[in-house]
């Protein structure tokens, strides 16, 4: 017999707004009968309205594991187990998800079967970094739970100082903005850096993430050291004739206050006709005409990647966005993809050698200087790195095309040697 449910006013208070609250799934995991643990449901709930009471958290880490890794387990053992014994140890498993987050109905039955038997049966999809999280599990039965997602084809992701789980959104598989194959410079990462995520050996965790438009459905470029985002470099297409149908629709105010007038780079001008002209020059794939005008406006034909490090939310010095390292890199041939892993690999090395304990990406790369970070992982220095060239006192713009010959000029040279 379960056992009896504690008084929780404070977390019932959550259940009373417009919107769905977690305390009713931990409810009902609670008072619905199963193979799930049931009692540490119930004792989850009454630690955490004493934690709501006292203003103060109850869970500290500790050392748990699976055989052979060394990461990918989160130790969670209660401070106050004496009052809630049958949730004093709530570990939680981080398994890495399919590129793209796809799966079928028959591994999601196969998930909520193992996490019955061997877990409370929460589950979360997904964690900060991509992983699903089935929180919840005694250590008894941490090995026994993971063997059985290792049975079915699952490994467990980063945690701690590591190269953690990474992302890839859905992609072309349903996005007809998809300007890279997301799923295959994801596998090609994690296959690559599989033993790092199972044993943390890095001053803190390093993340990748990849988004096959500037869209960035996966906001890597503020949250992962290494951001891979599709893009494309010539001019963006347009269907003149869907352009007439949509002002038609929506009347040329519409147009002007929502397409026109709100380009970043004042790139778009509606004609008399309701043709509409792009100033590609100065697009700085912002997507935010082609997400309003989509069947009017698309991504060009040269498409690729561009390469971001160093994004990360806040911890020393506050909150960074990516900085462009690689501004544009074409993924047609097997050796590409190559040349991205080789990216990472130099980056994680000099990574590991040069942060400081506790220190991301972005935070080595401010201390140190883009400078000697581009020359520690090998990358040539280029003008598309200064992030805000119209706005920065150190830009001069009145010579740039000349400056910008002679750096292509320069290149040219440097292949042809």
């Amino acid at each position: 017999m379960a056992k009896q449910m504690y008084d929780t006013p404070m977390l019932d208070q959550l259940e009373s707004g417009p919107w769905p609250s977690f305390v009713t799934g931990l409810k009902r995991l609670a008072t619905t009968e199963g193979k799930h643990d049931q009692d540490m449901m119930v004792d989850l709930l009454g630690q955490l309205e004493h934690s709501y009471k006292t203003r103060k958290g109850y869970w500290k880490g500790g050392t748990v594991g699976v055989m052979g890794y060394g990461g990918g387990i989160i130790p969670r053992f209660s401070e106050v187990a004496a009052m809630f014994p049958e949730s004093k140890e709530f570990h939680t498993l981080r398994i890495q998800p399919p590129a793209g987050m796809h799966y079928d109905t028959k591994i999601m039955r196969e998930f909520c079967d193992i996490w019955e038997e061997h877990g409370s049966g929460l589950v979360a999809f997904h964690g900060q970094s991509g992983d699903i999280m089935f929180q919840g599990a005694t250590t008894d039965n941490v090995q026994p739970a993971f063997d059985a997602f290792n049975k079915i084809g699952f490994d467990l992701g980063g945690a701690g100082p590591a190269v953690r789980t990474g992302m890839s959104c859905v992609g072309a598989a349903r996005c007809e903005q998809s300007c890279a194959n997301e799923q295959k410079v994801l596998r090609s990462l994690v296959n690559n850096f599989l033993d790092d995520m199972h044993r943390p050996a890095l001053p803190y965790k390093f993340k990748f993430k990849v988004s096959g438009c500037p869209n960035d459905c996966m906001n890597a470029i503020e949250r992962a050291d290494m951001a891979v985002i599709g893009t494309w470099r010539d001019d963006m297409k347009v269907d003149q004739d869907a352009v007439k149908s949509f002002v038609a629709d929506k009347g040329r105010k519409y147009v002007v206050d929502n397409v026109v007038s709100r380009c970043p780079t004042q790139a778009l001008s509606l004609n008399d006709d309701d043709s509409l002209d792009v100033d590609n020059r100065s697009c700085v794939r912002c997507m935010h005409c082609i997400n309003v005008m989509t069947e009017a406006l698309s991504v060009g034909d040269d498409k690729g990647v561009t390469i971001l490090m160093g994004g990360k939310r806040t911890l020393k010095i506050g909150d960074l966005m990516g900085t462009v390292v690689v501004p544009f890199m074409k993924l047609d041939t097997d050796e590409d993809y190559e040349r991205i892993v080789e990216i990472a690999e130099e980056a994680i090395d000099f990574f590991a050698e040069n942060a400081l304990e506790h220190e991301r990406t972005g935070e080595m790369i401010e201390r140190i200087g883009l400078v000697n970070f581009l020359e520690g992982i090998g990358l040539e220095v280029d003008p598309n790195m200064v992030s805000e060239p119209r706005q920065s006192s150190y830009i001069r713009m009145d010579d740039w095309d000349e400056e910008a010959q002679k750096w292509n000029d320069r290149k040219a040279e440097a292949a042809a040697g």
